[in-house]
């Protein structure tokens, strides 16, 4: 018998950047043991994924330029269960995520966010500053993958 994949929601102010990178480098690392979502407090229907996770994640092969950024609410409307609600904000917006039923671990991985770093596409140093926020993702993820193997409940 197969065992279930741990369902494990990445929870963002705007679901734009960082917790889209989240989600996708957690499929595309753990993919057999972890099924990652992400959803954000706030976004709008303006609301698009950054531009600056799109190019990072295309550089690891992998393609979010489709993705649509959804709303928490739209995730605990599903009734969906999730063995893991990780929190990709500040401590204060991490307060504000929803508490969400049959979740046994809530999360908190802190990384710099996208959307505000400084300086230019041409000049590089906020696409520098995204693939470092992706590379600490990736370890985050790849330990999530041991933790997996070892049995801790850990992500």
């Amino acid at each position: 018998m197969l065992a279930r994949k741990k369902k494990v929601l990445f929870v963002y102010v705007h679901n734009s950047a960082h917790s889209v990178i989240a989600e996708a480098m957690l499929n595309q690392l753990c993919g057999d043991v972890y099924e990652a979502q992400s959803a954000g407090l706030k976004p709008d229907d303006t609301t698009v994924v950054n531009p600056l996770a799109v190019a990072v994640l295309k550089e690891d092969g992998i393609d979010v330029s489709g993705y649509k950024p959804r709303h928490v609410f739209e995730v605990v409307k599903s009734s969906q269960i999730f063995t893991h609600v990780i929190a990709m904000c500040d401590g204060a917006s991490a307060e504000k995520c929803p508490i969400f039923p049959g979740v046994t671990q809530r999360l908190h991985w802190g990384f710099a966010d996208p959307s505000t770093f400084e300086g230019t596409w041409k000049n590089g140093s906020n696409k520098r500053a995204t693939s470092a926020t992706r590379s600490k993702t990736r370890s985050h993820a790849s330990s999530a993958r041991s933790s997996a193997q070892s049995s801790k409940p850990t992500p």
